[in-house]
């Protein structure tokens, strides 16, 4: 290798990594968003002037994740027409602005729909940054890097539970929603001088030399060996082509089954990441334990997320995603179902780890997906099953307040509370194994990754 693709290579490498800080920062601040209302669950439930029940909470906590599934569906399809730059640094500032304001809502109602509103932007983050993720990694490092880039996620927990600790005895609940306001200074300036847009939607729009010029500095291979006036001048390029030829490539023909299960996944996993992020605390605080050490168990059950995530994020890179994503699932199942035999401190807060790594395993589930489409439909097609999969969101938080409001009523034996998350978790793990070997390599090979749109390669 010459001097100058040494340089390139190491320089193609740096700039990676500024794009996988920007998205994991990005994340962070998502996580934070999201799992910040499982914090506070406990606190508003004795907030005098609300008066909330757990059914309150919980029906609060869905409705606020409706706004995910229409930012999900909505904006995760923007990002293939308006490009993922722009609808990055724009769901990043709306939902650090709409966190803050939720502090100030005066009762239920408007907290509802500043939650709601949250949502918007919070639901259009995830499929962009996977996507962009993706894009810019070497494929031997797809799984990894969209592991410690989602890793984020669990991150936002632990800075959640950890300011919780500190700030909720002082400040209440509002002071934890005001801290969402950090990602305007720490990561927009960042992201807008930094992030870059990505090659495949400039090579769709024809924008040929700055799609060349990105694939240079970041070292990607397989660009610049095609023509440029050849790609622009292949019909479907234009942007209703384009979106009819994406749908096309997510539920068209032998897709279809795949594309069907992996929603199934998907509405599972998220029903797991939602459900007991809201609720665990409040099961603690049932349980007996004190605020302090129900936040704990929090704060460790997303330390054993990042860890446990990242650790299988890189496994799957090497004996298969498929086998590590259903094992994921089923320690989820088993670690649950632990909690029942209401072991000693120090077992509780280890099998509290596994229950973080197990329930987060969506992340591995998104980088799965977004490695089995043709690299130009893969924002769009992480957008639909984690737009689908919001319906295991929305229904999540409801679900565990549900069965909390019944096991605190006498109709449900207490330990419904973790045989409720334990059965789907399993299911889950079932439907992973049942996803079908997709024929198309095109995702998995570096050059097809970075081809246009109506290159044959790149087709489904």
């Amino acid at each position: 290798m010459s001097a100058r693709n040494v340089a390139t290579g190491r320089e193609g490498t740096r700039s990676t990594r500024w794009i996988l800080l920007i998205c994991c920062l990005t994340v962070v601040f998502d996580g934070y968003d999201l799992i910040v209302y499982g914090t506070v669950v406990p606190d508003l439930l004795v907030y005098r002037p609300w008066a909330l029940t757990p059914a309150d909470a919980g029906r609060i906590g869905s409705l606020a994740l409706v706004g995910t599934l229409a930012g999900a569906l909505i904006v995760g399809t923007l990002t293939d027409i308006v490009g993922r730059r722009r609808v990055m640094i724009g769901c990043l500032a709306w939902f650090s602005i709409a966190m803050p304001l939720t502090a100030l809502a005066p009762n239920p109602e408007i907290f509802t729909l500043l939650r709601f509103v949250t949502g918007l932007g919070l639901g259009g983050v995830v499929p962009t940054a996977i996507a962009l993720t993706a894009e810019y990694s070497p494929a031997r490092r797809r799984q990894l890097n969209n592991a410690l880039m989602f890793s984020g996620y669990s991150i936002g927990g632990v800075l959640a539970a950890v300011l919780a600790l500190v700030l909720l005895p002082v400040g209440g609940f509002r002071m934890m929603f005001v801290v969402g306001a950090a990602p305007l200074v720490i990561v927009l300036p960042l992201a807008i001088r930094m992030l870059p847009e990505s090659i495949t939607f400039l090579t769709v729009k024809g924008r040929h030399e700055q799609a060349a010029a990105y694939a240079r500095r970041f070292g990607l291979t397989g660009y610049d060996s095609l023509s440029a006036p050849a790609a622009a001048s292949r019909p479907g390029t234009g942007a209703k082509r384009g979106l009819i030829e994406t749908g096309r490539s997510i539920v068209g023909g032998h897709r279809l089954p795949m594309t069907l299960l992996l929603w199934a996944v998907s509405i599972i996993g998220l029903l797991l990441v939602y459900g007991l992020n809201t609720w665990l605390p409040q099961f603690m605080r049932d349980a007996g334990y004190s605020m302090g050490s129900a936040l704990t168990f929090l704060l460790v059950f997303n330390i054993g997320a990042v860890a446990g995530v990242i650790i299988a994020g890189a496994l799957a890179d090497r004996v298969g995603e498929k086998l590590v994503i259903a094992c994921s699932f089923c320690v989820a199942a088993v670690a649950v179902l632990l909690f029942i035999t209401k072991p000693a401190t120090a077992p509780l807060l280890l099998i509290g780890a596994f229950a973080g790594f197990g329930s987060n395993t969506q992340t591995l589930v998104n980088a799965f997906i977004g490695g089995l489409y043709p690299v130009q439909a893969r924002a769009t097609a992480l957008g639909w099953a984690l737009g689908v999969g919001r319906i295991g969101a929305i229904v999540g938080p409801a679900y565990g307040g549900y069965i909390l409001t019944q096991v605190n009523a006498g109709s449900l034996a207490s330990q419904w509370s973790f045989y409720a998350f334990a059965i789907p978790a399993v299911l889950a793990a079932i439907l992973t194994a049942l996803v079908p070997r997709n024929r198309s390599a095109g995702p998995h090979d570096t050059v097809t990754a970075h081809l246009p749109v109506g290159h044959p390669s790149g087709n489904p």
